[in-house]
C-alpha cells in the first residue's frame, strides 16, 4: 500500500475517515514516537488502546499497521487519527490534549527541542555502555523473557552451528512462536509481524542468491516452505503476509533451478522436492505440486526420471468432474515428455489424452500453426460434442477456435455462424467484437433482417435476455425508438440513468416522465437513509436534464406522502 501523507483522505472510507479525525480532535492520540528516519509508532485510545506503525519516505506512506482487530478496508479509524496527527501543522488542525506527547508534530517540521528518535537513543547508549554490560543486560533479559532468549538464539545461532536448514528452521519457528499465543493461534497483528520478520530472511536468501551461495538459499527457502506452511494453518492471513512469504520462498527455489549449480546440490535438491512431494509435506495447498515442477526442471538422468514417472502414474483419475489432482499429473507428465523426449513423443502424448482441455489447446493450436486447419476443426468439433452439455464455457472455447480457424480459411458464412452463435450463447463472448465480426461479414442489404432477428433470438434466450443485453444493441444501431419503447417496458431507476444520455434530447420529457414515476415507485418499496440518497440522485438527474418544475412537483409529493421520515426530509432538503 501506497499512500501520499498529503493526500491521505482520498484512500480512505469516508465514515472511517469522519472516525479517525474525531480520535484525534478529541486527543486520543496519546504517544508517537519516531523510531528511526521515516518510522513511527503512535499509542491510540479508543474501547481500549491501541499501537500504529507507519512507514513515511518522500511523503508517501510505505507501511501501515495497527494492532486492533479491524479488518473491513486497508486503512482503520485508528490509522486515520494517527496521520492527522503527523499532519496537524500542514492542515492547520489544533488537538484538546489528554496526555503529554512526546513526538515532535508533523511531517519535515523542526522544533526547538526535537526528541530524539529512538534508533538515535539506542545507538547513542551503546556507544556508551561496555561489552560486559551490553552481555549482562542481554543474558538478564533472556532468563527473564522466553520470547526474547527464543529470537536471540535463532538470530545468531549461525555462528556457533553449521549451516543447514534445521538452523534456519529453528530461528522461524522462534519468530512463529514469539507471536503466538497460549493456544498456538496466531492473529492478524501478529501473522503480520510474522510475515515481516520471516521476509527479511527470505530477502537475506535473495542476496545469498545473488552472492551465488546457492546452498544458503536453498536452505533458508525450503525452511521458509516447511515452517510458514505450518504457520498459515494456525494463524490469521486475512492479510496474505504469510502466504507472501511462501510465495518468496518459492520463487527462490525457482530462481536456483534457473541457475547452474554443482551437482551434489542439484542432487540434494532434487531428492528434497520428491520426497516433500511423497511425504506430502505441502499436501492441500498449490506448492505441493510445485515441488514435483521443481524436481522435473533439474532432471539429469533416466532413474530419476523414471522416479518421477512411478510417482506422477501413481495419481489416478477419480469420477469428479474437474478433477485438479490429475489434469496436474497430466500436464506435469507433458513436461517430462517435453522435457526428456521426441517431438513425435510429445505430439502422441498429447493426441492421446485430449479429454485434457489444455492438451486439446495446445494440439489445435499446433495444427493452426502448421496450417492443417482440417485436423485443427476436427479436435475443436470433437471438445464441443463433449463439453457441450457439462462445460458449456469450455465448448464456446472451442467454438471460438472455430471462428479463428475460418477467418484463416476466409469461410464467410462460417465465419457468421461462429461469430452469431457466440454473440447468442455465451457470456464471456457477448460482446461487440462478435458484433462487429457479423456485421463486417454481411452484405448490406441483408443486415437489417439479420440484426432483428439477432434481437429476437437474444429476447427469446433463456441465458441472456435481460434488458441491457438487447438495449446495448439498440444503442450500437442507434435506434433510439426502439431503445426508448424497451426503457418504457423496464421502466427501473437504473436503466433510466445508464441510458438516458443516449435518449437526450429527442426523448426529454418522456425521461422526466420515468423518473418521476420511478422514484415513487422505489419510495415505496425503500426505507432507510442510504436509499432516500439514491432517490435524491435521481431527482437530481431530472433537474439536469431539464425537469426542475416535475421535480419540485415531486418533492412536494414525497414530503406530503413521508411526513415521518425524517431522514428523507433532511436529504430533499440538500437538493
Amino acid at each position: 500500500m501506497k499512500i501520499p501523507i498529503n493526500e491521505f483522505e482520498q484512500h480512505v472510507d469516508k465514515d472511517i475517515f469522519r472516525r479517525g479525525l474525531q480520535y484525534f480532535k478529541k486527543g486520543y492520540v496519546t504517544l508517537v514516537e519516531e523510531l528511526s528516519g521515516g518510522e513511527y509508532e503512535a499509542v491510540v485510545e479508543g474501547s481500549e488502546t491501541y499501537t500504529v506503525n507507519l512507514t513515511i519516505k518522500n511523503g508517501v506512506i510505505t507501511e501501515l499497521s495497527c494492532t486492533c482487530p479491524y479488518d473491513w478496508g486497508p486503512v482503520c479509524k485508528h490509522e486515520v487519527a494517527a496521520m492527522f496527527y503527523l499532519q496537524q501543522e500542514e492542515l492547520g488542525l489544533t488537538i484538546n490534549s489528554k496526555k503529554n506527547v512526546v513526538s515532535k508534530t508533523g511531517i519535515g517540521k523542526k522544533e526547538s527541542c526535537k526528541k530524539k528518535t529512538i534508533a538515535e537513543q539506542v545507538d547513542e547508549l551503546l556507544e556508551k555502555l561496555s561489552p560486559d554490560d551490553i552481555k549482562g543486560y542481554i543474558r538478564a533479559y533472556c532468563k527473564k523473557d522466553r520470547s526474547f532468549s527464543d529470537l536471540f538464539i535463532a538470530k545468531y545461532l549461525y555462528l556457533v552451528e553449521d549451516v543447514s536448514q534445521d538452523l534456519y528452521s529453528k530461528q522461524i519457528t522462534a519468530i512463529v512462536n514469539s507471536a503466538t499465543d497460549r493456544d498456538g493461534f496466531m492473529n492478524y497483528t501478529a501473522a503480520r509481524k510474522v510475515g515481516n520478520e520471516v521476509s527479511e530472511l527470505a530477502n537475506a536468501a535473495q542476496k545469498e542468491l545473488e552472492a551465488g551461495n546457492h546452498k544458503v538459499a536453498m536452505y533458508i527457502g525450503c525452511a521458509i516452505l516447511e515452517e510458514m506452511t505450518k504457520a498459515i494453518e494456525d494463524g490469521d492471513d486475512s492479510g496474505g503476509d504469510l502466504g507472501s512469504v511462501i510465495e518468496q520462498a518459492q520463487e527462490i527455489l525457482v530462481l536456483i533451478t534457473e541457475q547452474p549449480i554443482d551437482e551434489s546440490l542439484r542432487k540434494e535438491m532434487f531428492d528434497y522436492c520428491v520426497q516433500s512431494f511423497i511425504k506430502g509435506k505441502f499436501k492441500g495447498w498449490d506448492w505441493h505440486y510445485t515441488m514435483l515442477d521443481l524436481a522435473i526442471d533439474i532432471i539429469k538422468d533416466e532413474k530419476e526420471k523414471q522416479l518421477i514417472i512411478t510417482i506422477i502414474d501413481s495419481i489416478k483419475p477419480t469420477d469428479d468432474k474437474y478433477d485438479y489432482n490429475f489434469d496436474k499429473a497430466q500436464q506435469m507428465k507433458l513436461e517430462l515428455i517435453r522435457k526428456t523426449e521426441s517431438e513425435e513423443c510429445l505430439q502422441q502424448f498429447l493426441e492421446a489424452n485430449l479429454s485434457n482441455s489444455e492438451f486439446r489447446k495446445e494440439v489445435i493450436n499446433r495444427a493452426i500453426e502448421n496450417k492443417n486447419y482440417n485436423r485443427a476443426i476436427e479436435v475443436a468439433k470433437t471438445g464441443i460434442a463433449e463439453d457441450a452439455k457439462d462445460k458449456p464455457g469450455l465448448a464456446n472455447e472451442w467454438h471460438w477456435y472455430l471462428l479463428q480457424i475460418y477467418q484463416k480459411q476466409n469461410d464467410t458464412q462460417k465465419i457468421i455462424l461462429q461469430a452469431r452463435y457466440l454473440f447468442l450463447n455465451s457470456g464471456q463472448w457477448q460482446t461487440k467484437e462478435m458484433y462487429d465480426i457479423c456485421k463486417k461479414e454481411i452484405v448490406a442489404t441483408d443486415w437489417k433482417a439479420f440484426f432483428d432477428q439477432l434481437v429476437e433470438d437474444k429476447r427469446t434466450s433463456k441465458r441472456w435476455a435481460d434488458f441491457n443485453n438487447i438495449a446495448i444493441m439498440y444503442v450500437w444501431e442507434q435506434q433510439w425508438d426502439k431503445l426508448m419503447s424497451l426503457l418504457q417496458q423496464n421502466p427501473l431507476l437504473e436503466n433510466i440513468s445508464v441510458y438516458e444520455k443516449y435518449l437526450m434530447p429527442d426523448y426529454t420529457l418522456q425521461l422526466i416522465d420515468l423518473y418521476q414515476s420511478g422514484i415513487l415507485k422505489y419510495m415505496r418499496n425503500h426505507i432507510s437513509r442510504s436509499y432516500y440518497q439514491i432517490a435524491c440522485k435521481h431527482i437530481r438527474s431530472m433537474i439536469k436534464i431539464g425537469g426542475r418544475k416535475e421535480a419540485d412537483i415531486l418533492i412536494k409529493n414525497l414530503r406530503t406522502l413521508y411526513p415521518q421520515r425524517r431522514a428523507l426530509m433532511e436529504e430533499l432538503g440538500r437538493i
